[in-house]
Parts: structure tokens; C-alpha cells; sequence
């Protein structure tokens, strides 16, 4: 007996919080040929993606949450409406770069991030590319938790980029940055529905579609020429699930963005607090030995 086989993943708008930390998600993705972030086979949302053609109504559906998740503050494991984005301080009349860490031995990074593997490599490339841009990198919130491998000490970032951000939400960084450079990571999806520049040097599923400065890999299964419109119709809407976390029922996108805004929804638990406070002992131990090292290793 044949029996039907699915790879899991969370969707591209999770939840008030990490999956690493243990909450729930509120969104996945059952995807029948293979994960998504692996480019060396197809799968449900490259076909999609591909193929696809997104009817009018479908597409002012799809604007019309773009410009939700904007106002909102919306992005995977956040939403943030009543905050005011800090202020980047940068010189006058020089690019500002976001590069965001990702988490290492990531199965994104290890099948899509081609001749770059890790975090540093990363920087290293972006600012050999781009001498004189301000460059800001943004530590993965599941590192940063002290959740997941990945970190990098200070000394060795500010060797290559001129500053760190650890404030807010992806979504508020986004609106100070002109460019988003990075491999595989959700913040370049986001940065395209925010109307912002987009390099990959891997080989995530929003590049190859006209959308991005391409550095990644080859992908020859895609060509199709999208708007952001259509990536986000067929991503946001059409490919993922979603759970509302009150009714414990599957419903729209739109119905668990108004839960985003339901404090009560999203305490935390006993154990979620242990796994808290679990991080931050790890992440200590972690910043400690990083610290010991020489910079640039």
C-alpha cells in the first residue's frame, strides 16, 4: 500500500514568537514533492509558482495584504504596529545593506546557499561587493535566543559590516534599509512585498523570478517572470495553512493577522519560560567562548 508522504514547514507568517521557544505554529506548509528550500529537486510552491496564473480578484486580495503586513508590522514571528522603528544612524549618500544571519547547518543554507555556507562567508562577500555601503547585520532570532548554532562574536561582524541590530522587528529594520543581501533567508521575501532591492547568493524560492539580483546558484526550472503581487498571492495565500489560535480551526491569513493583535492569545507558558531561560544560559556560554576567540575566526 502507497501511503501519501508530505514534507512539513512552518509557513511564511508563524506566530507571536519562535517555534524554537516552543510555541505552537500557527501556519504550515504540506508540501507533497520536497521542502521548498531545497532547489535541487521541485516542489509544490516552485509549480505553483511556475504555473500559476492569479486572477484579478486573487491579486487585489493579495495587495491588499501586503499593505496589512506593512502597516502592521508583520513579519514571521512578529507583528508590531504601535512601534516606531528606531533611527539608523548612517553617513549621507551610501546604500544601507541588511545582511541576516540564518542558522547554521539550516537545511536552506546547506541545500540552497551554493558556494556560500555560513554567516561569515556571507559578509565577507557583501562587503567585498559593496566597499562602500553601510552594512547592518541582523542575528537570526532563533540564534539570538540561544535556541539554535549560528552566532557570531562582535568583533568578528564589525570587522565586515558597521553595525548589529537587535531592536524591534524584522518588519520596522526594513523600513530603513535600501537593500536586503542574503542567502536564503524569509527577511528577502519580505523585503520585496516592502518594495526593497533584494540580492540572493543562494537559491531561495523567491528568487529566479525576475524579483531579485540573482548571485545564487543556477535555476533552471524557474524563468517565469513574476510581479511581487503574484509571489505573494501564491506564498502567503494559496500555499500555506493557517490555524486560528483562539478557535483551534484552519481559516484564511487575514483571520490570524487579527489574532496577531490578541495579547492574551499568546502568553506564555511554564514550559515556554523554561525554554527562555534555557536559551539565555546557552547564548551566555556561547558569547563567552566567542569572545575567547581571535576575531575573525
Amino acid at each position: 500500500m502507497r501511503v501519501p508522504l508530505f514534507f512539513v514547514e512552518d509557513g511564511f507568517i508563524r506566530s507571536m514568537g519562535l517555534g524554537s521557544g516552543f510555541l505552537p505554529p500557527c501556519s504550515i506548509i504540506l508540501d507533497s514533492q520536497g521542502a521548498y528550500v531545497d532547489p535541487s529537486h521541485p516542489s509544490d510552491l516552485e509549480d505553483m509558482l511556475r504555473d500559476t496564473e492569479v486572477a484579478p480578484a486573487l491579486r487585489r486580495r493579495a495587495d491588499t495584504l501586503m499593505e496589512r503586513l506593512k502597516t502592521l508590522h508583520v513579519s514571521k514571528y512578529a507583528a508590531t504596529p504601535d512601534s516606531s522603528p528606531a533611527k539608523i544612524e548612517h553617513p549621507e549618500g551610501v546604500p544601507v545593506i541588511l545582511v541576516p544571519g540564518q542558522v547554521a547547518g539550516d537545511l536552506s543554507v546547506v541545500r540552497g546557499g551554493g558556494k556560500i555556507t555560513d554567516n561569515l562567508a556571507l559578509l565577507r562577500e557583501v562587503r567585498r561587493r559593496n566597499p562602500r555601503a553601510w552594512i547592518i547585520y541582523r542575528p537570526h532570532p532563533d540564534v539570538e535566543a540561544g535556541h539554535r548554532s549560528g552566532h557570531l562574536s562582535e568583533a568578528t561582524i564589525l570587522a565586515y559590516a558597521n553595525s548589529i541590530d537587535r531592536s524591534g522587528s524584522m518588519s520596522q529594520l526594513l523600513t530603513h534599509v535600501d537593500e536586503v543581501h542574503t542567502l536564503t533567508s524569509l527577511t528577502g521575501f519580505e523585503a520585496l512585498i516592502r518594495g526593497k532591492k533584494v540580492t540572493t547568493y543562494g537559491a531561495p524560492f523567491y528568487a529566479g523570478w525576475g524579483l531579485t539580483t540573482h548571485l545564487g546558484p543556477s535555476l533552471p526550472r524557474r524563468g517565469r517572470q513574476l510581479d511581487v503581487t503574484d509571489l505573494a498571492a501564491i506564498a502567503l495565500i494559496l500555499y500555506p495553512l493557517y490555524i486560528n489560535p483562539e478557535t483551534e480551526q484552519r481559516c484564511d491569513v487575514e483571520e490570524l493577522i487579527d489574532c496577531f493583535g490578541k495579547t492574551e492569545l499568546w502568553k506564555l507558558t511554564y514550559a515556554m519560560k523554561l525554554r527562555q531561560r534555557q536559551g539565555q544560559l546557552r547564548r551566555c556560554f556561547t558569547h563567552f567562548i566567542s569572545s575567547c576567540r581571535a576575531p575573525h575566526a
